[in-house]
């Protein structure tokens, strides 16, 4: 479930959307003021693994 970041071209707003499914990105209003006039803005996110040892271990050698 991608999050996508939009800014609002009318007023400005900027927002966060958890798409759900295909096809959903096409109903997207500003929560503001309802416009469909929308810019993706570039978003990053984090990746965070619970427990276990890390991935690289120095080797003997």
């Amino acid at each position: 479930m991608p999050l996508y970041e939009y800014a609002c071209l009318d007023c400005g707003a900027e927002f966060e959307k958890l798409v759900l499914k295909a096809g959903e990105e096409e109903e997207i209003r500003c929560p503001r003021c309802g416009s469909g006039r929308l810019e993706d803005r570039v978003s990053s996110f984090a990746s965070v693994s619970a427990g276990g040892a890390p991935n690289c271990a120095p080797s003997g050698g």
